[in-house]
């Protein structure tokens, strides 16, 4: 399901309850450490992003979408505003319009996680 804003992006960040950036990075980065120390495939701590968008959606109350590319670009410049305090840029839209990149130009989730070199 695709979902996009009934209002727009700005009128739904003035009414979403916001987090704390700098408490939100901490606690990411607190989290990452210990799933690369709990883990032994990395891969498997990526759902990460899948909960914060659930949080998304259930606090921003967004409608349906007409399609993924609207529902992206919200996601970018309202839930990544929301978590974080930064928006982002959605790039490399696929023809078939199912699968893009969501880029961070100034990313504060790296301000408290180190990775390892094969991360």
């Amino acid at each position: 399901m695709v979902l996009v804003a009934p209002r727009t992006e700005d009128t739904i960040f003035a009414n979403v309850e916001r987090v704390n950036v700098e408490q939100f990075t901490l606690t990411y980065g607190a989290i990452v450490c210990q799933l690369l120390t709990d883990l032994e495939e990395v891969d498997e701590g990526y759902n990460i992003g899948i909960h914060l968008i659930d949080e998304f959606l259930a606090k921003s109350n967004v409608s349906k979408s007409v399609d993924f590319r609207e529902a992206t670009d919200v996601i970018a410049n309202v839930g990544f505003k929301m978590f974080i305090g930064v928006t982002a840029c959605v790039t490399n839209l696929d023809v078939d319009g199912t699968c893009c990149s969501i880029i961070l130009e100034d990313n504060p989730l790296v301000d408290f996680v180190k990775l390892p070199d094969n991360c």
